[in-house]
């Protein structure tokens, strides 16, 4: 018989959250995790579950009926996303201009599309008259879209005229959003956005396991009649219609806490308000800039398409991101992050989300950056 591991009751580091996600989770999204578990078929469950929703319905800005949290982390209601809506042989444009736009390529691979995409430099947004014209090269049946590219610090500007050029070719769109839900202006009804998915663990404030979702009616009627079968049983929502619908019928055991906490989350964005929750993230953000600038730093993107939850700080040359990022967190306990794909090794990712912005962290960011500069050298 094997004898237990040498191990004791687990201690995880309490560090401040600064980088690109997860951010600090609030204090009563803590508590409610903390609650006792019910069924997840309890008439009192069901209650919350009508609540999660209603309430994500405030967040995203819809009224779209099919709106719900994925079981599972923002690549899961992004997987659900392009696993219901691409059937084999559709053609799937998606941008070149940032890591996840490469993920969506490999989403819509596996669901069976064919993928063509819109160019864009990283760090640029795309712009409509390139996006106008892949339409008429390539006759796409889905495009994809990053609102808040966590990669670059870029956000889209623009999306309705996006939106509006896709259907007029009769396209069907998927607008990430884990970024930006709850820290930016993000709104599906008014910018007709057909399908928008997030993660609850940026500017939500919540740990990652119940991730936003939601579809329109157009694109819902798609899924419900697809000639072939989600590739994906556990992600298909003409499966999860039956738990997440009006039958409240057993699909899964549902993440009971991690719907406990997101429901908390959502209530703490309710409270705020979205529109003085948006410019709260654009205020704190703003002072990380202005500091920033006092330090002779710049951020990678312009002011014009500047993503105020997720800054691309660019390095000074000379100094090494690794051995900086490492002395943030040895000297100051504090996490930012390193830059992704073409950016790797030229900016690290400052993010300003949910609950961690706030001016306190802020000021740590800054006296711990510039204290980890001064040790490689650097003079503002």
């Amino acid at each position: 018989m094997l004898s237990p591991p040498d191990t004791e009751p687990l201690t995880p580091e309490d560090r401040t959250l600064m980088g690109p996600g997860p951010s600090e989770v609030h204090p009563r999204v803590l508590r409610v995790m903390s609650a006792p578990l019910v069924g997840h078929l309890d008439e009192s469950f069901i209650e919350v579950m009508d609540e999660v929703q209603d309430l994500l319905r405030y967040v995203f800005q819809t009224e779209n009926q099919w709106t719900i949290p994925v079981s599972g982390t923002g690549s899961a209601a992004m997987e659900a996303a392009f696993a219901n809506v691409v059937e084999p042989g559709d053609t799937v444009l998606v941008p070149t201009n940032g890591y996840f736009g490469g993920r969506m390529a490999s989403m819509a691979e596996r669901a069976g599309g064919d993928v063509a995409y819109v160019d864009a430099p990283w760090g640029e947004p795309l712009d409509p008259a390139v996006v106008e014209d892949a339409f008429h090269q390539y006759d796409p049946d889905v495009f994809g879209f990053v609102h808040a590219e966590t990669s670059t610090g870029v956000l889209q500007p623009n999306v309705p005229e996006l939106t509006h050029i896709a259907h007029d070719h009769d396209a069907y769109v998927i607008a990430d959003s884990v970024t930006s839900l709850g820290g930016v202006e993000f709104r599906v009804d008014e910018w007709d956005i057909d399908v928008a998915y997030s993660g609850a663990q940026k500017c939500l404030s919540c740990p990652p396991g119940a991730s936003p979702l939601t579809l329109n009616d157009r694109t819902m009627e798609k899924v419900l009649n697809r000639e072939t079968e989600v590739r994906s049983w556990y992600l298909d929502l003409s499966l999860l219609e039956g738990y997440w619908g009006d039958d409240r019928s057993y699909h899964h055991t549902a993440p009971i806490t991690n719907i406990y906490a997101l429901r908390e989350a959502l209530q703490l964005v309710a409270e705020e308000g979205l529109e003085a929750r948006w410019e709260r993230h654009k205020a704190m953000a703003s002072q990380l800039k202005e500091g920033l600038e006092a330090l002779g730093l710049e951020l990678n993107p312009e002011d014009a398409y500047w993503l105020p939850s997720l800054n691309a700080v660019r390095i000074p040359d000379g100094i090494d991101e690794s051995a900086l990022l490492s002395d943030m967190q040895a000297e100051h306990n504090l996490e930012v992050a390193s830059g992704l794909g073409d950016l790797e090794g030229e900016i690290i990712r400052v993010g300003c989300m949910g609950y961690s912005a706030r001016t306190s962290n802020i000021e740590l960011v800054l006296y711990a950056l510039e204290d980890a500069l001064r040790n490689q050298g650097y003079e503002p």
